[in-house]
């Protein structure tokens, strides 16, 4: 039974070395394509009838990280590792929180690509030598990393966190509105607020950009 499987990466050249090697594996078909968040979203909404995706990072429209939180979201099924340059502690850090099953440097192995396939889709995780030594160090580390510049970046107000809290708990407007003592069309001025700040599209965008932040629990 073949294993389908998607590839993000908004390289080409990079895209085609990493679909050639992933050729040389028996039983992968390579499903789909996609050379930032955004398309790899709307290709999963077309057709979510995928296995594993190998993730960038660093993409223009919508980053890997953000993508990973979103799929895993929607698709919970669909098995998701990390293929990118970066080893820094915050990307492996935010990458985790986002739901990722592997983390893997581009200059994995043939073979070893071939194991961390097989390892995560029997429910384990796959992790680069020293990238799983640097997720052992986060894990000893009581004060994981924060995106600090960006929290000092967002502004928001207390309000808007507040807000941002419940809505994370799956509150509707008027829930909110009733909570906080103020009206409906308050408390949608503020979410537009809170979009605009995060430069967020949507609920579920804003939500994962202020957990990933630390701005909400």
């Amino acid at each position: 039974m073949s294993i389908r499987v998607g590839i993000v990466e908004d390289n080409p050249t990079i895209l085609q070395s990493i679909g050639q090697r992933l050729e040389k594996i028996s039983d992968i078909q390579i499903k789909t394509k996609a050379v930032h968040g955004k398309e790899i979203l709307n290709k999963l909404a077309i057709d979510s009838n995928l296995d594993l995706i190998f993730m960038d990072i660093e993409m223009p429209e919508m980053d890997g990280i953000e993508a990973t939180a979103q799929i895993k979201i929607r698709y919970p099924q669909i098995k998701i590792i990390m293929l990118t340059v970066f080893d820094t502690e915050d990307k492996i850090f935010q990458a985790i929180r986002a739901g990722a099953d592997g983390y893997l440097l581009k200059d994995a192995e043939h073979g070893y690509l071939e194991k961390s396939i097989q390892d995560v889709l029997s429910g384990g995780a796959a992790m680069t030598p020293s990238i799983a030594l640097k997720t052992i160090r986060l894990l000893r580390n009581p004060q994981l990393p924060v995106e600090q510049e960006k929290i000092e970046t967002y502004r928001l107000s207390k309000r808007e966190i507040e807000i941002l809290e419940q809505l994370s708990k799956g509150l509707k407007y008027k829930n909110i509105a009733d909570n906080l003592f103020l009206s409906v069309g308050t408390v949608k001025k503020h979410v537009d607020n809170v979009y605009e700040k995060l430069q967020a599209h949507n609920k579920l965008e804003a939500i994962h950009k202020a957990k990933t932040s630390r701005l909400i629990d």
